[in-house]
């Protein structure tokens, strides 16, 4: 059965699904040292996105001793 939207009516029929849970810990977002492994890893939403192992990164110096510092998990 097809159903015609109505573009210009302002009240939601049905309640919006809940894409994020909220956790008592905040989501990882953003580069991170991980010692464990010895890798710069990316992420994203608290998901894992991307890793350069540290031998291999060709970022700055100064970055990479700034986040091993500052953000290692």
């Amino acid at each position: 059965m097809i159903e015609q939207l109505d573009l210009f009516d302002l009240e939601p029929k049905e309640q919006p699904a809940v894409i994020f849970k909220s956790y008592s810990v905040p989501a990882l977002n953003g580069f991170y040292y991980e010692t464990k492994t010895r890798k710069f890893v990316s992420f994203a939403l608290g998901q894992r996105y991307y890793e350069i192992p540290a031998s291999r990164c060709r970022l700055a110096k100064e970055w990479q001793q700034k986040i091993m510092r500052e953000r290692s998990i």
